[in-house]
């Protein structure tokens, strides 16, 4: 659950709510390349507070390049049962008319959750309004370092410090 009260307010007319947006990462260290995503992001953009909120389960994350890295991923790195979602919720800084359909490059700056650490970051969004939906995209790098995400001396040619995210999603007005 997304804290702040803003996901309680999801089905509220004039929000726009995303269920299945997709996030993938890419690791791209020396001597290996990681690579997995989800399909479970959700979303919500409230875009008369100019608020948004997005969370996923880690645990939804699929690919990598065998069975025993998904394992490790999760257990490991990410220790997903401690903290089993990452969560970027927050403000869009500059003033949008979410009434014209029309395409922006936006900033969305807000507290980026993961790992259990916070840490409070500027994303540029690409958005493209519509009438009745909203499609988003954006690219932007994580510093595993930042939260607390410790990779081993003997594995730190196989694992990128820093992990470039890629999100997607089509969020769909309420009614």
């Amino acid at each position: 659950m997304i804290s702040g009260g803003l996901w309680a307010q999801a089905n509220s007319t004039g929000n726009f709510k995303c269920q299945n947006g997709v996030i993938s990462f890419k690791s791209a260290a020396p001597l290996e390349k990681i690579e997995a995503q989800s399909k479970e992001l959700k979303g919500i953009i409230d875009p008369v507070k100019m608020t948004f909120a997005w969370v996923v389960t880690v645990n939804t994350f699929e690919g990598f390049n065998n069975p025993l890295q998904r394992e490790h991923f999760r257990e490991n790195y990410m220790e997903t049962t401690k903290f089993p979602t990452a969560i970027f919720q927050g403000k869009i800084i500059e003033e949008v008319d979410f009434s014209k359909v029309q395409k922006l490059t936006i900033r969305a700056k807000g507290k980026l959750t993961i790992h259990g650490v916070e840490k409070e970051r500027i994303i540029k969004v690409n958005i493209d309004i519509q009438e009745k939906a909203i499609f988003v995209k954006c690219t932007f790098s994580i510093p595993l370092e930042e939260h607390d995400i410790n990779i081993p001396k003997i594995v730190n040619q196989k694992i990128a410090e820093d992990v470039e995210v890629n999100m997607s999603a089509k969020l769909i007005k309420i009614e």
